[in-house]
């Protein structure tokens, strides 16, 4: 392949102090460099793509004005973060981002001095960033700035909100910059993101606001009373008129714009303006996701990620070896989609709640079809549990779609406001498990461990799609809070249409009678289980395998047998060892006295980094070749 350009520019820059060096007017051409390094870096090795396209000039202005890493800088939404990057030290390692053992795709305190925070979860920002501020006041620093960049729809969680009050409140000298791109993953939704468009399409307003700066700008070279002056004439005429900030201000933020988010020379000269003021200040950008590659600004949500190779002028994919024609398993996510319509077509009652998932999770041919019975409630995982819970109370059947990593943000309200009513919520928890190149912050390792703790919890896992749909089928007649985990990407099970059978609660099945060992595995890693006890065989070694289903309830008459038939027992989960499905059954053996050798395979308890899933599979020692050695390691037999 050929070497990705290095624009003039970007050559000139490894790091801010570089940026600084060059004129006002030569910042268009560096975001140009830098826009063209994303697109054909992304091309080539897949990545995060819009969001950071979008915020190329803001990314410039911010590095620009402000003297990071002393002056702190934090990223709300991580992937926003690429521009930041390569301009802080990492364009010549950029080819490793999300790759395994290369850099991360998203900010992180042990990569570099410039990553303030570590953000892979939404809407974090601004509470990160008052933290600093508060740090900083106590310790008497003065000289310092802290900027938080909140964007793609993180301003519709919750927690910014409680920050931005928080922070108005205190008088934090905080720089909040609203990068509004009107997108998450999905279109924003909710009242807020008309609110922000009401904005945007005040005609009125921006023709006083540019006035305003226009005259603002010259009074700012007359000194503090000119400055103070024009404040006063600013605040005297804006209420007159309906003022837009009114939100942020009512929150005890100085309000700027909206403004233009790619007009990098004019950022620049606004940021330093506002950098010498006090307080808590807010500055909302308006930018264009995906902004330089129009098929990523015509399809904002296909291009939030790519994971091909691409053509960087057509954005179709590039074929590097033949594909193959033969058929595959559907996505799991996709076969969740299919199945709750068909269900939902069958009992009115069914509703479906995502947080900002509505794509990821399979569910907009739903909304399409339903859209008065599929909600997306925006970044907002606690608003999601807690509606999902009101709806269970008046006779509907929620299923409430959180990714699993996502749905630890909202664990009270699972716990208060679902289990402790013990209402009939079923938990759809998409990327169960590791899930790849985004890394710790996305990987959902604590799902089983932290729902069966729960009394009134059911948790059951698939082994396929066909038992995916057997499971929604099953959950949507138990008044209890079900959980259904299952990873992310391809099952197993290419006819997978079939019709829908109740599982039994609580009941686990044997896939394989076996000698000696048995395998116990929870969900798609049975899989695993299956390849390796094939491979076995060929030696002449017969494990036997079961699918236990469900974590909670134990199917404590199957674990009878099997303590009372086997000498061994491996234990295999796409989760954290302690606390989870391993733990279940040696507490059940402890309790009743059994005791045999057992081995859990699966994540141990460290965080576990990026790269792909059969990689991390394989690191954590639970792929099937890992459950091969651990069969050979407990009969004795030398593992080549």
């Amino acid at each position: 392949m050929n070497e990705i350009p290095v624009g003039p520019y970007l050559q000139k820059v490894e790091y801010p102090e570089d940026l600084r060096k060059l004129s006002l007017e030569e910042l268009p051409l560096l975001c140009e460099d830098l826009r063209k390094f994303i697109i054909h870096h992304v091309a080539r090795y897949g990545g995060h793509f819009g969001a950071s396209l979008g915020v190329v000039e803001l990314t410039v202005a911010l590095h620009y004005v402000f003297d990071t890493p002393k002056d702190l800088l934090v990223w709300d939404v991580g992937h926003q973060a690429y521009g930041h990057k390569i301009l802080t030290g990492r364009r010549k390692v950029f080819h490793t981002n999300r790759r395994y053992g290369g850099i991360s795709g998203f900010p992180k305190r042990s990569e570099s001095i410039y990553d303030t925070f570590g953000v892979g979860h939404s809407s974090t920002s601004i509470s990160a960033a008052l933290g600093m501020v508060i740090a900083l006041k106590l310790q008497n620093i003065q000289d310092r700035h802290v900027v938080a960049v909140i964007g793609d729809g993180a301003l519709t969680g919750g927690m910014a909100f409680e920050a931005l009050n928080h922070a108005g409140y205190e008088q934090a000298d905080l720089l909040v910059i609203l990068n509004d791109n009107k997108m998450s993953i999905d279109p924003n939704v909710g009242a807020l993101k008309e609110y922000l468009t009401d904005i945007t399409a005040s005609k009125t307003y921006n023709k006083i606001r540019d006035e305003l700066w226009r005259i603002l700008g010259n009074f700012s070279s007359f000194g503090p009373t000119a400055r103070r002056l024009a404040a006063r004439i600013e605040e005297l005429v804006l209420s007159f008129i309906s003022r837009p900030g009114m939100l942020f201000e009512s929150l005890g933020f100085r309000y700027f714009g909206p403004v233009d988010g790619h007009d990098v020379v004019h950022l620049v000269r606004l940021l330093k303006d506002i950098k010498a003021l006090r307080g808590p200040r807010l500055l909302h950008c308006i930018t264009v996701k995906g902004k330089g590659f129009k098929p990523a600004e015509q399809d904002q949500t296909k291009w939030h990620a790519a994971s091909v190779p691409f053509d960087v002028e057509t954005g179709e994919k590039i074929e590097i070896e033949p594909e193959s024609n033969a058929p595959k398993p559907p996505k799991y996510q996709e076969v969740f989609g299919e199945t709750i319509i068909e269900l939902a077509k069958q009992n009115p009652k069914i509703v479906a709640i995502t947080p900002a998932m509505l794509s990821g999770h399979g569910l907009k041919k739903m909304k399409a079809l339903m859209p008065e019975r599929c909600f997306d409630v925006g970044i907002a995982e606690q608003h999601a549990v807690t509606f999902a819970a009101g709806l269970a109370t008046q006779g509907m059947i929620p299923f409430c779609c959180i990714y699993s990593t996502f749905c630890q943000r909202g664990y009270d309200q699972v716990i208060h406001d679902v289990a402790l009513q013990d209402l009939p919520v079923i938990f759809s928890l998409d990327r169960a498990g590791l899930v790849g190149a985004d890394g710790p912050t996305h990987h959902g390792a604590f799902d089983i461990a932290y729902m069966r703790i729960i009394p009134n919890m059911i948790v059951s896992a698939p082994m396929n799609e066909i038992e995916l749909r057997n499971l929604m089928y099953t959950a949507i007649d138990t008044q209890h809070p079900f959980v259904i985990r299952y990873p992310r990407g391809r099952g197993v099970t290419l006819h997978w249409k079939v019709p829908m059978e109740k599982v039994p609660i609580g009941k686990g099945r044997c896939l394989t009678e076996g000698e000696t060992i048995a395998i116990l595995t929870i969900g798609h890693v049975g899989n695993f289980a299956q390849q390796a006890i094939k491979q076995l065989q060929q030696q002449g070694i017969y494990p036997a395998h079961y699918d236990m289903r469900f974590v909670k309830p134990l199917d404590e008459e199957l674990l009878h047998e099997i303590c009372n038939r086997y000498d061994k027992i491996i234990t295999v989960e796409d989760g954290v060892i302690m606390g989870g499905f391993g733990s279940a059954v040696l507490e059940f053996m402890a309790e009743h006295r059994y005791f045999l050798p057992v081995i859990r395979l699966g994540i141990p308890d460290r965080f576990i980094s990026h790269g792909t899933q059969q990689e991390l599979y394989k690191e954590c020692g639970y792929d099937a070749q890992g459950i091969i050695q651990t069969v050979l390691k407990l009969l004795n037999v030398k593992v080549k």
